[in-house]
């Protein structure tokens, strides 16, 4: 069984994961999240992502801003 640490690092690595894959920086993810309506810095967006402390929203945000449509959870 996974531990709650575990589900954070899974999540965290899916959306670094396809930052990488992307080449999208923290800055252009945030100025991306703007367009969206989402206004935070890229400081904030990086020590969010780091704690894995964001919330489902801020998550599929995330992802549509930097252009995934689908997401491989295995």
């Amino acid at each position: 069984m996974k531990s709650n640490d575990d589900w954070v690092n899974l999540v965290k690595g899916i959306l670094r994961a396809e930052m990488a894959r992307r080449g999208i920086t923290y800055d252009q993810l945030a100025a991306r999240l703007a367009e969206l309506g989402v206004q935070d810095t890229a400081v904030n967006i990086r020590n969010k992502v780091a704690r894995g402390g964001f919330s489902a929203v801020f998550f599929v945000q995330c992802l549509r801003a930097v252009g995934c449509a689908k997401i491989d959870l295995d």
